[in-house]
This record gives structure tokens, sequence and C-alpha cells, in this order.
């Protein structure tokens, strides 16, 4: 079972998910409730103006029940801004989510919480941590990530804007903490040259810590990753002497090549024919032309071959 799993595994079941509020499309709510408090305002009027000596209690009364009844449903009407949904409350319980922008109505004696429901950015800081190796290492991470269910967001966690920061905080340094920083040319994964494969286990490892809170990762990104300031200048020292390494490899290999391909071409054309004393000492020489440092001075026999 790998770690991932067992995130998930330790995470609580969601005791709630995100559902669609009951409600309806708040221009003609507008004009219903404005209908009715004007019918309750007209009927007030006409009670008083039909008999001003003696008006009608009854009809004072049941005309301003309606206004106010009126004014309650008005206050109904709230707006939603793309981008955005309004979470529903009534008497503590959730009811429902709102997602459709616009103006919009619903039971005027329910809270309505905004939440963003835009794609955010995450950046860590720059976090000191060891890799598989030991090696202290500096390590950052951006995470694009949306609220995808609201009641979770808002109900499962207590904030959800911070529990993704400290969650992928954890994450990253648990992907620092599983993998080295060079593999120096062993098998393996590590940091610094399977930057696609760990980002991506990266990915997964965010998504299933903050799925508790009802948020989608989209992506995830390392946009700082480099050996601490106290090993950083012998780490450099071994880097380069690896790459000294692989050049004089490269370039040993190349001259081989070069002398016996010289060999070959001397016995068949028969320019000139050698013994194994004087195969030795030409290989000897080309290699020490070929794999030098310095531009090598040329010395001219004046004698025979042999002298």
């Amino acid at each position: 079972m790998n770690a991932t799993t067992d995130i998930v595994e330790r995470m609580p079941a969601p005791a709630i998910r995100e559902r669609e509020a009951l409600g309806l499309a708040g221009i003609p709510a507008f004009f219903i409730g404005f209908a009715v408090t004007l019918v309750g305002a007209a009927t007030i009027v006409l009670s008083v103006v039909s008999d001003p000596d003696d008006p009608s209690v009854f009809l004072i009364i049941a005309g301003s029940l309606v206004a106010v009844a009126g004014g309650i449903a008005l206050g109904g009407l709230f707006t939603v801004a793309p981008g955005e949904a309004r979470v529903l409350q009534f008497l503590g319980r959730y009811v429902g989510t709102v997602r459709t922008d616009g103006l919009r109505w619903a039971n005027p004696f329910t809270t309505r919480k905004k939440v963003s429901t835009r794609i955010r950015n995450h950046e860590t800081s720059a976090l000191k941590v060891n890799d598989a190796d030991g090696n202290p290492i500096e390590i950052a991470a951006v995470v694009v990530w949306q609220v995808d269910d609201t009641a979770r967001a808002m109900f499962e966690v207590d904030d959800f804007v911070r529990f993704v920061g400290i969650q992928t905080e954890t994450a990253v340094r648990h992907i620092a903490n599983s993998y080295p920083y060079d593999n120096h040319d062993e098998a393996g994964l590590s940091l610094r040259e399977n930057a696609d494969v760990i980002t991506e286990t990266l990915s997964i490892e965010i998504a299933a810590r903050v799925q508790a809170a009802g948020v989608h990762v989209i992506e995830s990104r390392l946009t700082h990753l480099a050996y601490a300031p106290e090993i950083a200048h012998a780490m450099l020292q071994r880097q380069q002497a690896g790459a000294v390494v692989a050049a004089r490899s490269r370039i040993v290999e190349g001259a081989v090549g070069m002398v016996e391909l010289a060999l070959e071409k001397l016995a068949e054309h028969n320019v000139v024919q050698l013994d194994e004393e004087r195969k030795a000492a030409m290989v000897s020489n080309l290699l020490v032309v070929l794999c030098g440092d310095r531009s090598t001075q040329p010395v001219v026999n004046t004698g025979s071959l042999y002298t």
C-alpha cells in the first residue's frame, strides 16, 4: 500500500456534501415581494381613506401583516457573483448551496455565506528539509487549486484556505524526504532529474490531503530546488568532478577509436610496416596528443624510423 492510499484512509469520511439549495430566480421574486408589500400598504391607506373617523382596525392589522410579509420576502433576495457560491444555513443547519450567478431568492431566514470558487494559487516559502540521502536542501512549490465542494470547505475544516496551505507544505516536505536530490548516475528517481514524475506524485499527494476540505488540485509544480547554502559549494565541486570524469571518459573513448582507425588505415594502404614495439609507441604518442589538457610540442625525428 502506497503513502497516498494511507493518507486517504487516515482522512475521516465526509459528514456532509454539497447539494443545491431550494430557491427562485431573483427578479420574479422581487416583483412578487414588492407587489405583496404594495398591497399591504394600499390596504392600510384604503381603510383610513374610506372612513377617516372610524377606520377599520381589522384592515389596518391585515394590511400591516401583509406589508411586513412582503418586506420579509424581499429580505430573501441576494446576489451571486460569477466565480462564487453562497452556502445557506437555516438555524445552524446546512440547507444547500447556490451557484447560479445573478439575483436569487431563498428563505429569508437563512444565513448566506460567500465561498469563492475561483481558481487560486498557493506558493510555499523555500522550505529547508533533508532529502532521502540526508542532505539539507531548499525546496518550494506552487499548487493551483479550486473549491469543488462548498459544503465540505465550510463545515469539514476550520479554515479551508489555511488548511490547503499547511497540507501543501506537509506534502512538499514528505516528497523531499522520499527522494534524493541527485541519484549520481544510480538507479532510481531524483528530485533534480525527474521533475515531471516528482511533480505528478506531489499533485496526487496534495489532492489526497486536501480532499477532506472539498478542494480540487489542478496542478502543482516545484518552483525552487537547491542544496542548502552550507553544503552547496561541496556539492558543486562533486558535480564538477563528475562532469570532468564523464568528459574524460568520452575523450578516452574517442581517442581509442581514432588510434584504431589510424592503425587500420596504415596497414590497409601499406604506408609503413610497424612491429609491435613501434605500434605501442605510436599508440602511446597518439593518446598523449589526443587526451592531453595542453597542446603538444612536435618533435622532428631527423634520423631513421628506428633511431
